[in-house]
């Protein structure tokens, strides 16, 4: 048999390798802008267009390199971050396998443009495709300029699984915000086709938070500080009542890196338990410093998970630190409330009696004499009330009067189509008979047995119908609000509210002005209550974030599914008999009546074989 095991040709090995590495464009985004962070840069600057997939340039003020370094940058595993393989347990850096530019020189056309402090001139490289088109000596500022073309060029497959540009945006959007977050102290510019997105300043961790996520934030947070021989734990927690319905604002940083941790995040949620809404998670940006050996950054490709020595141990520091903050800075409800001042007794009453108060009674006093002056007590002379002849006159006559004046009133009767109210409601009543078990289900006859309704899923599917044709024929109806609500959101928030903006009037919501941080609504649907205009545009943005739709109508419809999960009855609450008759022939009003807009089934149906057999 003839050898058929060949070793493979570099640059598909490197099109192989960079799968690993670059996902997509936020991939290249967070490759870059670490390299730039351990180049000691104080200034970066991100430059996208359509979401990436045309273009990313990341330009900093870091040391550089020079022309030898800069062409050996991109041959695989070629590092300046480690030397032996016991320095993966020691890393202080960002990226330390050698494997980033090689990986996107493989799927991109990427030209670089480097010089040190010291050279007096710079080097320019262009790769396609791991091939290197041109290196030459150019005129450079110091630091590095990176920028990569058309990527996945070479793998049509890779390229068409891309998203919308919006969606590829949010994604580079997010990659910006953890590592703008982890290094307060250099400055980022965000660029997006041309227009500003952000431009922040070195700073602090809470002004670099606030930056960000916009200027209501800064009243939203509690600092959380200790210090012990296994853990530094800083940053911020958000007040119990700001908790959101999405886990958007939550961050954890391990020695200045993004890192996701359910086990961590657990220890969050204990610490709020009992202070928030249940289904709400409360936001935080928390940073834990740690020895570097006692963490494996490198179990995952993407270097976001990682593994603790000790994980328990900052599992119970993280819960109790939590709860310190938010006991220390009065957050947590206490049973001893404030007490009003006003009532305090001074304390030069200390030493005084207390005099008992006394009620004195005037037996002989008779409102219907005439005013006599009568002893006076303590408080001034008193005088009875004079007495007034002749007030049974003031009644005579009243009672006859009346009586006549209602009999000449005349009362305009008003006309109803009893054949079609009266009728209906008749039928309504009697043809149709329901009951509600277990607050959940909604059991009604038909000719061949029974039908078990979800009441939940039943009114969702009838809400998403009506929404999506209101999205369709844009003839929603809206009730004006006397007062406009301002509610505040983030940037990246605002951005998906600008999105979705116009699908929204369609269903009933009329805007305002429209700021950086902030959105006013002075109009709602129907259907929605001014208390819940906040939580269901939360629910909104948060379902944009996850499901991230691409098209029109998928936006529209994901609209539609978000209005009508958030809208409908739910498990527990009691329908009256009308509202369970009118909710069964809404539902079979419907032209989708067996699922609901999440695919799953609205009833099940019984027939009166099957109730049969169970008695054999």
């Amino acid at each position: 048999m003839a050898d058929i095991i060949r070793l493979l040709p570099d640059h598909v090995a490197n099109q192989i390798a960079a799968g690993e590495v670059v996902q997509r464009p936020s991939s290249v985004v967070k490759e870059l802008m670490e390299n730039a962070i351990d180049a000691g840069a104080t200034e970066i600057q991100l430059i996208i267009k359509d979401g990436g997939k045309t273009l990313i340039q990341v330009v900093d003020n870091g040391k550089g390199m020079s022309g030898t370094d800069a062409r050996l940058s991109f041959e695989r595993h070629a590092t300046s971050k480690i030397q032996k393989a016991e320095d993966l347990f020691n890393l202080n850096t960002k990226g330390f396998r050698g494997e980033a530019l090689a990986s996107i020189a493989a799927i991109a056309h990427v030209e670089m443009l480097t010089k040190t402090e010291e050279d007096d001139i710079g080097t320019k490289i262009k790769i396609e495709g791991s091939k290197i088109v041109t290196q030459e000596v150019v005129v450079a500022p110091k630091g590095t300029s990176m920028m990569v073309k058309n990527l996945f060029f070479n793998i049509p497959a890779r390229r068409n699984f891309l998203k919308s540009d919006q969606v590829e945006y949010r994604h580079i959007a997010d990659e910006f915000h953890r590592i703008a977050l982890a290094h307060p102290r250099v400055a980022f510019n965000f660029y997006n086709n041309g227009s500003d997105v952000f431009q922040l300043p070195g700073n602090d961790f809470r002004k670099r938070i606030v930056h960000i996520f916009g200027r209501k934030t800064d009243e939203k947070l509690v600092p959380v500080e200790e210090e012990t021989q296994v853990v530094k734990i800083s940053g911020y927690i958000q007040k119990p009542e700001f908790a959101k319905k999405s886990r958007g604002e939550q961050f954890f940083f391990a020695n200045n890196r993004f890192i996701k941790s359910p086990y961590l995040h657990h220890a969050i949620l204990g610490a709020f338990e009992g202070l928030i809404r249940p289904g709400t998670h409360p936001g935080y940006f928390l940073s834990l410093e740690v020895d570097p050996g006692t963490i494996d950054i490198n179990i995952h490709p993407t270097k976001t998970e990682v593994k603790f020595d000790d994980e328990h141990t900052l599992y119970a520091m993280l819960k109790s630190t939590v709860k310190h903050s938010l006991g220390q800075f009065n957050v947590v409800p206490a049973l001893d409330f404030e007490q009003d001042q006003n009532l305090d007794t001074p304390y030069s009453y200390k030493n005084k009696t207390v005099d008992i108060p006394q009620v004195v009674v005037d037996s002989s006093f008779n409102p219907f004499e005439t005013a006599q002056p009568v002893k006076s007590n303590t408080n001034g002379g008193n005088y009875k009330k004079p007495k007034v002849d002749g007030w049974e006159n003031l009644y005579v006559g009243l009672e006859t009067s009346a009586d006549s004046g209602a009999s000449h009133l005349e009362f305009e009767s008003e006309v109803v189509n009893s054949s079609i109210f009266d009728n209906e409601k008749e039928a309504v009543d009697h043809s149709t008979t329901t009951f509600q078990m277990r607050k959940k289900y909604i059991i009604t006859t038909i000719k061949s047995g029974m039908v078990v309704i979800n009441q939940s899923r039943a009114h969702q599917r009838v809400l998403y119908e009506n929404f999506l044709k209101n999205i369709t024929i844009k003839e929603a109806v809206s009730q004006q609000l006397l007062f406009p609500l301002t509610l505040s959101f983030s940037t990246s928030e605002i951005s998906i509210l600008r999105e979705i903006k116009e699908n929204l009037c369609t269903v009933g919501f009329v805007f305002g002005e429209i700021s950086d941080d902030g959105v006013e609504i002075s109009g709602v649907p129907v259907l929605v209550v001014e208390s819940e205009v906040q939580m269901i545009m939360e629910q909104l943005i948060s379902d944009f974030q996850q499901e991230v739709p691409g098209d029109s109508f998928s936006q529209s419809d994901m609209l539609a599914k978000t209005l009508a999960k958030t809208l409908s009855v739910k498990t527990g609450e009691t329908l009256d008999e009308f509202s369970q008759v009118k909710l069964v022939n809404d539902l079979f009003a419907c032209k989708e009546t067996t699922l609901s807009p999440f695919n799953k089934k609205v009833y099940i149906t019984v027939t009166e074989n099957d109730i049969e057999r169970k008695f054999i």
